[in-house]
């Protein structure tokens, strides 16, 4: 499904002040790959009052749809497929230039790649509240032993579980990732009163902040908020998930390869690891976000993980939110828009 929609104000909306007003500036445009109903609702309204020209289609980008983008320097792509370098090299055949993904993370796109072949690529920024309400809700979720009490509800088992829940208060979190995410959950940890630890390789001397292992060492609850790169894939390998505080709760809602799975399963199965509770995993690609009731899911280690009492599981979710979604559309018209101001200056 495709289509375009031409520039033309919006009668009686107010205009935003950073959007550009000028007549004389021609129309950018801008193709919108993978884009889901609600986001080109959002795409519809606020393309107009920027001045672009969009083309939307909630087809990922490939190689056999990149002409789609013929015209336009610039398009979005989503965080759900990865980009392959046989679509990077098609996209720049097409005349793109500039890539925005939808997303914090840049992982799915082979950055290096898609500047050999003449493509920038940029993320977008969005309210940080969304997934730090949403780490605060899995990590209580986990500490409480919801999933489990909840399962047992459904099916009109009221008693109460073996297993006493453990209060925030009394607990020492460990926040692994201190940008704006990780920055905003430790915000709302303070308001539990428990104690906090830090990490951060960008800021390893900053107040808090303590050593990975130390860390590791001390906490009863482990958020991983870091960005993935070569450095952090399996930050949490089978050697640092051995010195973790034995029966901590380990929660996820950065990217699954932060996390060596295959050490994880044995050490929440062996009761070395309390619980975990993840809203990404690693092989999730083609399985979230789609409806698997009817398929068979390729991924032992996603359902040994759901198996597991002690175990939460959301499909990333953790971004989904009204305010999220709406800085995220009207950012990636911005970067589209600074893109070309700069391209027209120098």
């Amino acid at each position: 499904m495709t289509y375009s929609e031409p520039a033309r104000k919006t009668a009686g909306r107010p205009r935003s002040p950073a959007i550009p007003s000028s007549p004389a500036v021609p129309a950018t445009g801008i193709t919108v790959y993978g884009c889901g109903r609600d986001e080109a609702a959002l795409f519809r309204e606020m393309a107009p009052r920027f001045g672009v020209v969009t083309t939307l289609t909630d087809a990922p980008v490939s190689e056999a749809n990149a002409e789609l983008a013929s015209g336009n320097r610039c398009v979005s792509v989503g965080h759900k497929t990865r980009i392959t370098r046989p679509t990077l090299l098609a996209l720049g055949r097409a005349g793109v230039s500039y890539i925005s993904t939808r997303s914090i993370g840049r992982d799915h796109i082979d950055v290096d790649y898609a500047a050999s072949v003449g493509i920038s690529v940029e993320n977008v920024a969005y309210s940080p509240d969304s997934v730090a309400d949403y780490t605060l809700m899995l990590m209580l979720m986990a500490v409480r032993n919801a999933k489990a009490t909840v399962r047992r509800s459904d099916h009109h088992d009221y008693r109460l579980d073996e297993v006493r829940g453990r209060e925030l208060r009394d607990l020492t979190v460990g926040v692994v990732g201190t940008g704006r995410i990780g920055t905003a959950v430790m915000e709302r940890l303070r308001g539990f009163g428990g104690r906090t630890l830090a990490h951060d390789r960008r800021s390893e001397t900053a107040a808090g902040h303590v050593p990975l292992d130390e860390l590791l060492r001390l906490s009863d609850v482990v958020t991983l908020h870091a960005p993935l790169t070569t450095e952090t894939r399996h930050l949490l390998d089978r050697r640092r998930i051995e010195r973790m505080k034995h029966g901590a709760f380990v929660i996820n809602t950065g990217r699954g390869s932060l996390i060596d799975t295959e050490a994880l399963v044995p050490a929440l199965e062996s009761g070395r690891l309390g619980g975990a509770a993840l809203d990404v995993v690693e092989g999730e690609e083609g399985i979230f976000y789609a409806d698997c009731r009817d398929r068979r899911v390729e991924s032992k280690a996603l359902l040994r993980l759901q198996e597991m009492p002690n175990v939460l599981i959301t499909p990333h979710t953790a971004y989904y939110t009204d305010h999220a979604l709406s800085d995220t559309v009207e950012n990636s018209l911005t970067n589209c828009l600074e893109f070309e101001r700069r391209n027209q200056h120098g």
